[in-house]
């Protein structure tokens, strides 16, 4: 089977040099007034791109508010105290690249809004309401409140006391460390007062926590593999960290960005080692790691990040200048027809790919894997669904990357041609061919090199013809030679059905030489209505319809042979 190995660098190096045009703010978008001090930013995705890296000021290229936060391949950043407002603010975004400088976009701004109400009331994060053992030496922290500057908080030993420390202003920030530990074994209450220059928030509930006995935390550790900062990481690759003394768990969070953590989200280990993780391509992964013990958690453990292999595209290629994946191809139907004359049906794949599967879809089941060749034997109808993969060696490891389709698998089968109709028009022929069967037919007259959809021939001259039909789905070709001629003798030009025994009934006539072998024989009004058919042993008509004579006029017949050819014609009725 065929690898593909990717040669990173020149790549990004392509990528580079064919000029990749930055992204658009999709929100706000750029030079929009009155925008939400608590907006998040979002822009336009760049296929291609390993990641981004955010800055916000209120400058061009200032970084006052926001300095170079990388949000890994997020295009949406909230901004975690919020924005100043009535304020214009640039946005600065950077492409970011392995093995590859960054490329710096031009900042686009727009402007807050100006802030007439008071803020809402923050929700405490760290300890948690009603947490107990926890840390005597803890840093309180606690969630952005929409439209504050500022916080102001009250701690301490009794509900609405601030013996420990009483209501300070702590500025715009979301966390607070005390001055001193707190008392061991004892229940603390934390009431944080978020405020802007139009007053403080109303009616905030407050929090509490208790901690536990006295004792000394855990210090914080790092990680092992990855590395923080490593990149191309292997997508099954095993995070493992430093243990770290009188620590008896870990608390892990992982997440594709330093604020969601989407992966794992505050699990409890008690190894340093966690081997059961498949990540995702192409991403940066932000891991945080805190030791604890009875006395509590340790504090101030930084937040680490590593980015996986780049994966399977698309990428930008160095030599065209345009984007390239290792996905196979997928030119699989919606449709394929399996022959009820042939059951089960091979189905070979239409597509290069270095492996395949087959599945058929069943409704409230799991899919059933029905071949992992490049062809499937298909025995009955239903969904399916076809997948094609190419794998991928980079940095010693192996990657596959899929494409599929479903598609429906429709009973077909051989055509049978049940007639001919053969029409005069003037000195020329029209014809349409009728076929039955459970089959998508085509046709095609004297070649089997000009399929039509279209059952009907006109303008054609008299002589030999074959007529040729096919099922579309490959289960197989009929075909029936035809003559076209203008009638033989023994269709009347016209009757008189007046009762006085000279041509009262029409009906064919056999001539003496080749007759017809007819076997019935339809008559017609102008409209297409039948009014009456026979068979050749019968008197024919005499011009009544339910008993009602006809009018003076013209009549068509249409008269069928026992090998399937059709006569049409034209005929009078005089009195």
């Amino acid at each position: 089977m065929r690898r593909w190995t990717l040669h990173i660098c020149l790549i990004l190096i392509g990528f580079a040099a064919r000029g990749q045009s930055c992204p658009d703010l999709l929100n706000p978008l750029a030079g929009a007034n009155g925008v939400p001090v608590d907006t998040s930013i979002s822009w336009e995705e760049v296929v291609g791109v390993t990641g981004y890296i955010i800055s916000l000021g209120t400058t061009s290229g200032g970084t006052d508010i926001i300095n170079e936060q990388p949000v890994g391949s997020d295009t949406t950043f909230t901004p975690p105290l919020g924005l100043p407002e009535s304020t214009q603010i640039f946005v600065t975004l950077t492409l970011f690249f392995f093995n590859q400088d960054n490329i710096v976009c031009n900042s686009v701004s727009f402007t807050t809004e100006n802030v007439t109400t008071v803020p809402e009331c923050a929700t405490l994060l760290t300890p948690v309401n009603g947490e107990t053992n926890v840390n005597v030496g803890t840093i309180i922290s606690w969630a952005y409140a929409s439209r504050a500057i500022g916080y102001r908080i009250s701690i301490g030993t009794a509900p609405g006391a601030g013996d420990i420390v009483d209501n300070q202003n702590v500025g715009n920030v979301l966390s607070f460390d005390p001055p001193n530990n707190f008392p061991p074994a004892t229940e603390i209450f934390v009431s944080i007062t978020p405020y802007n220059e139009n007053g403080d928030a109303v009616d905030c509930p407050g929090a509490s926590f208790t901690t536990g006995a006295l004792g000394e935390p855990p210090g914080c550790t790092m990680l092992i593999s990855p590395s923080n900062g490593q990149i191309n990481v292997t997508l099954d690759t095993v995070i493992e960290w430093a243990p770290v003394p009188n620590a008896i768990g870990y608390i892990v969070s992982i997440g594709s960005s330093p604020y969601i953590n989407d992966v794992l989200d505050m699990v409890i280990y008690t190894t340093t080692v966690i081997n059961v993780i498949n990540f995702e391509p192409n991403k940066t992964y932000f891991v945080r790691i805190i030791p604890f013990n009875e006395a509590g958690q340790a504090q101030g453990c930084i937040q680490e990040s590593f980015s996986t292999i780049l994966g399977c595209g698309p990428f930008f290629d160095p030599v065209t200048g345009e984007l390239i994946t290792f996905f196979p191809e997928i030119t699989m139907p919606d449709e394929i027809g399996i022959c009820e004359n042939d059951l089960p049906t091979r189905i070979e794949a239409p597509d290069i790919a270095d492996g395949y599967r087959w599945f058929k879809i069943t409704a409230n089941e799991p899919e059933t894997l029905i071949s992992d060749e490049d062809y499937v034997l298909i025995s009955e109808p239903g969904q399916y669904r076809y997948v094609a993969y190419n794998l991928l060696v980079q940095d010693g490891f192996e990657l596959e990357c899929p494409a599929d389709k479903e598609f429906t698998a429709i009973l077909s089968g051989l055509p049978s041609i049940d007639f001919i109709n053969i029409e005069e028009d003037g000195e020329l022929f029209n014809i349409s061919i009728g076929v039955s069967g459970v089959g998508d037919y085509e046709y095609s007259l004297n070649s089997t090199n000009a399929w039509t959809d279209n059952n009907i021939y006109s303008a054609l001259t008299p002589g030999d013809y074959i007529i040729y039909v096919r099922d579309k789905n490959g289960c197989g070709t009929v075909e029936r030679a035809f003559r076209l001629a203008f009638p033989p003798p023994g269709f009347p030009p016209y009757f008189s059905p007046n009762g006085d025994g000279i041509k009262d009934l029409w009906q064919y006539i056999p001539p003496k030489e080749d007759p017809l072998p007819l076997t019935i024989i339809y008559i017609y009004d102008r409209y297409g209505k039948i009014l009456s058919y026979f068979s050749i042993d019968d008197p024919g008509w005499d011009g009544l319809y339910d008993g009602t004579p006809m009018p003076l006029g013209g009549y068509w017949y249409k008269a069928l042979t026992s090998d399937g050819q059709a006569y049409r014609g034209h005929f009078s009725l005089i009195r």
